[in-house]
């Protein structure tokens, strides 16, 4: 009976921190590095766009290098954080809208398969799933995800680099803009 009150403890205290509500401003970098940084090192705004490989819902190998030249949205998520489920219809839409000029959201779920699959059908998901868990998590520190905030979402020119960073939800607004500037 302890354990499970632990375990639900804590899983409540990392839900806490991992779904954080308020969007952090975008951070600025300028460095112009082109190579992608190491696994332990962070990439930044004006940095290269570490690559990485996972599986997605239909169980294929998907690498992010298959979008270069394309303005990518990377969208860290889990089924079980509402500021992800919020932002899901805006990026169904703005994929909808942009998707034939260049655009290419990729979600990145941390989360079960099932849960994942069921989500994607009930918000009609036009873009690729990715399934990470743990692994997603690792990668998006990657990405400058230090604390493990969920939602967390990078914006990636058609060059490679990272070109904006929002922890928390991204309101489509903001999105909208930094697209659009990107296309």
């Amino acid at each position: 009976m302890n354990k499970k009150i632990l375990l639900l403890a804590g899983l409540l205290a990392i839900s806490l921190t991992a779904c954080d509500q308020k969007p952090v401003a975008e951070e600025t970098n300028t460095s112009d590095s082109q190579s992608s940084p190491a696994k332990t090192e962070m990439a930044k705004v004006g940095s290269h766009r570490p690559d990485f490989s996972l599986t997605d819902i239909e169980g294929a190998q998907r690498k992010l290098s298959e979008w270069d030249g394309k303005v990518l949205v990377i969208n860290f998520w889990a089924t079980w954080c509402p500021p992800c489920r919020k932002e899901t219809p805006a990026f169904v839409e703005l994929q909808e809208t942009y998707g034939a000029q260049g655009l290419q959201f990729i979600g990145v779920a941390i989360d079960e398969k099932d849960n994942v699959e069921d989500f994607a059908d009930t918000y009609g998901v036009n873009y690729p799933m990715l399934l990470g868990n743990l692994e997603a998590i690792n990668i998006s520190k990657q990405y400058g995800n230090r604390f493990g905030t969920l939602p967390y979402t990078v914006i990636v020119d058609r060059k490679g680099k990272i070109n904006f960073i929002q922890r928390g939800e991204l309101l489509k607004t903001t999105a909208e803009e930094k697209i659009k500037a990107l296309l």
